[in-house]
């Protein structure tokens, strides 16, 4: 990054498009990301439909379903299906503003993860705009819960994400990773981390209308404890890699980027849109300001993150909240 613009938010320096398949619906779409001054910072605009009903903030506000990925809707009802890939791509690249300009109702899939979309971006290159970026620093635990699994932001110096699955009886068993947001660490090691999906249950999902266009083109398909693609997985943990991909792009959403340290168990699109809610629920968890302005009043308070990154904390924090026993796994 420019340090001379670090503060500043940034756009695309010119338009850029992509042809592709959605994963659900199977529809093939066109979709530009065009540079954008607009003070509503990232937005979708449905072509297809008419004028003045087909524009749709990429806030979490507007999601809209979160089976199997993140969706999003205006009053109008109009809706863009699938965002998480190219969001977390839009946000890791630093991009605040952008028009995102969308012929039919799903985000291409590309190749199931978001490297497509993180290439063309850094290819493209920035322009820096005059308003300063913002950030939302998270001042107390924020936790949700859904029977084994949980979600939380924690405050720490930097954004930083924490991840864990388990898929008993598959290839995937069970797996963590963690990493902090910065330099070219997403590029590095999250941005070809592909989606996937089970051989047992593509008939159930194709009868309810999704994954109608999957294929091994775009996804990792695991069957028992073999991965059916012939190339094999791009890297051993891919799996848990591309679910810090899809939190990054979850949290995206937000009203300015988060800077704490989400960590997660067996957590998804749902629990993470949860988590947001109840990020907005309570104006005391968290505080808005400028990204200059933030660093320099968190930087003293933050400096030793070790004891509030412990598996200690994390546990008594969940164990206080919910008054019940919890392990951090992994």
């Amino acid at each position: 990054m420019n340090n001379r613009y670090k503060y500043h938010r940034a756009t695309l320096r010119e338009s850029v498009s992509f042809i592709g398949v959605g994963l659900h619906t199977g529809i093939t779409t066109r979709l530009t990301l065009k540079p954008s001054i607009d003070a509503r910072g990232i937005y979708f605009v449905r072509t297809d439909l008419p004028a003045g009903k087909n524009q749709i903030d990429a806030r979490w506000f507007n999601v809209s379903d979160t089976r199997l990925s993140t969706n999003l809707s205006n009053q109008f009802k109009a809706s863009v299906n699938t965002v998480e890939h190219l969001m977390s791509a839009l946000v890791a690249c630093g991009i605040d503003n952008v028009r995102i300009e969308i012929d039919g109702p799903e985000v291409p899939i590309m190749d199931g993860s978001a490297e497509a979309y993180t290439r063309a971006i850094q290819s493209t290159g920035k322009s820096y705009l005059k308003a300063p970026r913002e950030g939302s620093w998270i001042d107390k635990p924020i936790v949700v819960t859904e029977g084994d699994k949980y979600a939380m932001l924690i405050p720490h110096s930097v954004p930083r994400v924490t991840m864990c699955i388990d898929f008993p009886d598959t290839v995937i068993g069970s797996q963590c990773y963690s990493m902090t947001l910065q330099d070219n660490n997403y590029f590095e090691e999250i941005s070809y981390a592909r989606t996937f999906g089970f051989a047992d249950q593509i008939e159930t999902l194709k009868q309810q209308g999704l994954a109608q266009g999957g294929s091994l083109i775009n996804a990792v398909l695991v069957d028992g404890e073999d991965v059916v693609n012939p190339e094999g997985l791009r890297v051993k943990n891919e799996f848990v890699r591309h679910k810090v991909l899809d939190a990054i792009g979850d949290l995206a959403l937000a009203d300015a980027p988060i800077i704490g340290h989400y960590y997660a168990y067996k957590a998804g699109h749902a629990l993470n849109q949860k988590l947001l809610q109840k990020m907005y629920s309570d104006a005391f968890s968290f505080s808005q300001m400028p990204l200059q302005e933030g660093e320099l009043k968190y930087a003293e308070k933050y400096i030793d993150n070790s004891e509030i990154d412990s598996d200690e904390f994390i546990e008594q924090t969940l164990s206080s909240i919910y008054k019940k026993k919890f392990s951090v796994v992994g």
